[in-house]
């Protein structure tokens, strides 16, 4: 190893995840900056440690606009190499990234072959370092893959092997499967990615997502971010990390059990700090004593954020629950005992809305194909829905 390196190592970008346009927008600023950053680092070369999509068929304006800013790359020669996370690929084994590359923009480094019941991974070599991948699956399949991972040696060369799984440190409690880091071939640094944490043990490190994937991980980490490697003539490292804080987030916690006057409660406790520029999280709790949840004027109170200037607000109300409604019914055939009970409710609660229940349940109970994007299936779930209530 002749020479010092650097690079930067980015995972978890799931461009094309939030469904709404003003979290998609900041999820790919946060991507572009990531970009912008590593060409005014003068990196050696990028890492990419999977799921750069959020799917293996991207909306084609992402698509469109992750290809800009992988020719601003090229442009500044620098190398992109990645792999394909648990998103990125069909069930089939399709993906987009595979355009990317025969567009000259990246080079996916998942070489390998099996032998004797193993599977023996092949150097991607690029100067003094070569590159191993394995890419991630659905379900954590492949952490039975690389239990039986080797690598073809690469004499006298940096070896960085880019994963896309749980490492068993990492993963603390979680009731997942993991790969136990000493069971994985020897190498310089491991650029990992998969869990939305950053984490470092030993070699073992995960940068965390560009930009958070959901409402817990804004609550948790409020802004995403990527690392600088610099890496000595000895393979020892420094990590420089690299925030990417594009917008302050406030987050509110409420608890009620009042859905008459929750609207006025919430409002008053918004009103209490500058929302101004600010992505604000309302996270709502409680069992409703009174009221239902549908009293809540979430209309009234988006408003009221707007005209506070907020950037954007984005609601949770998973633990947010009406006082649940006993239902006894007596019933000889087990089989047919959700019948019988949305039956039993409809006669008891009778009302217009009521008669339509039996076929939302059925229209609710269509599976999503295989390979078929979230948006679609669910807009097709919608336009059955409004078939039935006549919308």
């Amino acid at each position: 190893m002749g020479r010092n390196i650097k690079f930067a190592h980015i995972a978890d970008c799931h461009l094309g995840s939030w469904k709404q346009p003003e979290l998609q927008e900041l999820n790919f600023k946060a991507f572009k900056k990531a970009i912008e950053v590593t060409i005014k680092e003068k990196v050696d070369f990028v890492l990419i440690a999977g799921d750069l999509f959020d799917s293996a068929y991207p909306p084609i304006d992402i698509l469109k606009d992750t290809i800009t800013e992988f020719k601003k790359l090229k442009e500044a020669r620098i190398p992109c190499y990645l792999i394909s996370g648990s998103h990125d690929s069909s069930v089939s084994g399709k993906t987009f990234l595979e355009v990317i590359e025969r567009a000259g923009f990246c080079t996916i480094v998942e070489k390998f072959e099996e032998r004797d019941d193993k599977i023996i991974l092949l150097p991607t070599v690029y100067g003094d370092v070569a590159f191993y991948g394995y890419p991630g699956r659905r379900s954590g399949l492949e952490v039975q893959d690389l239990r039986r991972v080797k690598i073809q040696d690469a004499p006298g060369l940096f070896k960085i092997f880019l994963l896309h799984t749980t490492t068993t440190k990492v993963k603390g409690n979680l009731p997942i499967d993991s790969i136990d880091e000493e069971l994985l071939p020897k190498a310089h640094y491991y650029a990992l990615g998969h869990i939305h944490v950053v984490f470092q043990y030993e070699q073992f490190v995960y940068p965390g997502p560009v930009f958070p994937n959901n409402f817990k991980e804004l609550e948790d980490l409020n802004h995403g971010g990527f690392n600088i490697v610099n890496m000595n003539q000895m393979g020892d490292f420094e990590i420089k990390r690299i925030d990417i804080d594009l917008m302050k987030v406030s987050s509110f916690e409420i608890n009620i059990n009042n859905g008459i006057t929750a609207t006025d409660r919430i409002i008053n406790e918004l009103n209490k700090r500058d929302l101004e520029n600010k992505l604000v999280l309302l996270r709502i709790r409680g069992v409703l004593d009174e009221g239902k949840i549908s009293d809540i004027k979430f209309s009234t109170i988006e408003e009221f954020v707007k005209n506070k200037n907020a950037y954007f607000i984005l609601r949770n109300t998973n633990d947010l629950k009406s006082k649940e409604v006993e239902i006894e019914f007596n019933t000889r055939d087990s089989e047919n005992i959700e019948d019988d009970a949305i039956n039993q409710y409809k006669n008891e609660n009778p009302s217009d809305f009521n008669l339509l229940i039996p076929s939302l349940i059925n229209i609710l109970s269509i599976e999503k194909q295989e390979d078929e994007k979230n948006i679609i299936f669910e807009n097709r779930l919608l336009d059955e829905i409004k078939k039935i209530v006549n919308l």
